[in-house]
């Protein structure tokens, strides 16, 4: 099996090339498009839940679930963590797209245990801004799972927060390690 993660080090130019990684994309949509079949799906997915989990680029998913397009709603953002904008999603996903259950994944090393609130402070003094955002950061990513559980467990806007279950993605063994709640 090939992923981005194993492509060799030498292989720069086949990452930069002559266009743009978005000129490239672009593309890939064409070529999609063109043999692209509607499938008749709504945005009501078939298995009524909701993933929440880091971006890292080294989690597929779709792969790691067994799920097929249509059958989840995936909400990611760094970390994974549940900040306010994921228990947004997330409400708009139960009470206007029926899904009931949330399964949320964190990874083995995470960048967010590696930098801390002092990011926001450097940002500030860049652009003379600070970010109206939290960084989320986290040294013990099973913690981090379990808190992430309780936030969606106690939000007042979820309608289904009885089967809200966490995980810890093993970037090595491409194992899931449930996390016990608090």
């Amino acid at each position: 099996m090939t992923t981005s993660a194993s492509v060799p080090a030498d292989s720069e130019s086949a990452i930069v090339g002559d266009s743009s990684v978005t000129d490239r994309l672009v593309e890939a949509n064409a070529r999609y498009a063109a043999a692209f079949t509607d499938p008749g799906m709504d945005a009501r997915p078939v298995q009524r839940v909701a993933v929440v989990a880091c971006m890292d680029a080294r989690l597929d998913l779709h792969a790691a679930l067994g799920l097929n397009l249509g059958d989840c709603h995936t909400i990611r953002n760094a970390g994974g963590v549940v900040t306010d904008d994921v228990i947004r999603s997330l409400t708009i996903s139960q009470r206007a797209l029926g899904t009931r259950s949330v399964v949320l994944i964190h990874h083995t090393g995470c960048g967010m245990e590696t930098i801390t609130e002092e990011f926001r402070h450097d940002l500030e003094l860049e652009v003379g801004q600070r970010p109206a955002w939290a960084v989320e950061s986290f040294r013990d990513v099973e913690q981090d799972v379990r808190q992430s559980i309780e936030r969606v467990r106690t939000s007042p806007f979820l309608l289904h927060t009885e089967d809200v279950r966490g995980f810890v993605f093993d970037v090595r063994t491409g194992r899931l390690n449930e996390v016990t709640p608090a």
